[in-house]
């Protein structure tokens, strides 16, 4: 990777939202204007067709990313959720329509000049970080728009965004990120992470830039995989393939991937 601009061609984060059993729910993610795609990874929208008979519960697997998003029907209230290092539910109600900004790892920060740590495992509003972001919302969106009326909205406001950022293109860090990247996270960081700095200097870079170290960065990674290969009909759990992406054994696999996931592989729902 020479520069932050290649991370779309090595990462693309998977989020199993909506499952065969959610009958009355619906996921959906459409990609941003082609010069916002080195920064967004996608727009996404999670909304009932018709009210649940229960409550919905969010299930968000860690992605490396972070993520802006209000409910359409009342966007004046919107938010950020920063990097997770564990899988994060939340009780939607029996009706709802979210829609979100999916940012690559990095790219936060980069646009906005917010330290990712500080988001870490959170959830803000983001009219306390980001209030011309949040006005934007709220003067803009509304429940009647469509995704394509969204996308429009959207492009305008961070295409200006990204044209007057002075991007901090760091090669160190996005060496190291593509490093972790290539290696699927199946990488030993003080061995093979050798990007001309000291492991100090670079866990700064990664608090700020992505908001953990890249030692969990590279797990979150290496999960990741593992739900790639799932989707892919190769069953990592069946194959032995957990192996190859560097966990010690099938027990080490299983935690790391509930930490994750929020459930053990083998009781993942059918999507």
């Amino acid at each position: 990777m020479k520069s932050l601009s290649d991370i779309q061609h090595l990462y693309t984060p998977v989020q199993p939202t909506v499952y065969a059993s959610d009958q009355h729910v619906s996921y959906t993610e459409w990609l941003p204007d082609e010069r916002l795609q080195n920064s967004i990874y996608c727009y996404w929208q999670l909304q009932t067709t018709s009210e649940l008979p229960d409550p919905f519960n969010y299930h968000v697997v860690a992605d490396g990313c972070i993520d802006i998003y209000f409910d359409l029907n009342d966007p004046k209230e919107s938010y950020v959720m920063g990097f997770c290092d564990s899988f994060t539910e939340f009780s939607l109600g029996k009706q709802f329509n979210y829609v979100g900004i999916r940012f690559f790892p990095t790219m936060f920060p980069q646009l906005f000049r917010v330290n990712a740590r500080t988001l870490s495992n959170r959830f803000v509003d983001l009219h306390t970080i980001l209030p011309e972001v949040a006005v934007f919302l709220s003067d803009h969106f509304h429940k009647q728009l469509t995704p394509v009326e969204m996308s429009t909205l959207f492009n305008s406001y961070f295409i200006e965004c990204v044209t007057t950022t002075t991007f901090d293109e760091d090669n160190r860090l996005y060496r190291a990120i593509a490093l972790i990247l290539n290696h699927s996270g199946n990488i030993a960081i003080e061995k093979e992470l050798a990007t001309g700095i000291s492991s100090r200097q670079l866990r700064r870079l990664f608090d700020y830039y992505i908001g953990t170290t890249p030692k969990t960065f590279s797990k979150v990674i290496r999960f990741q995989r593992t739900i790639v290969n799932g989707s892919s009909g190769h069953p990592v759990m069946e194959s032995n393939e957990f192996f190859d992406a560097g966990y010690y054994d099938q027990a080490h696999f299983i935690k790391e991937f509930r930490t994750f996931y929020g459930t053990t592989p083998g009781k993942v729902p059918e999507r």
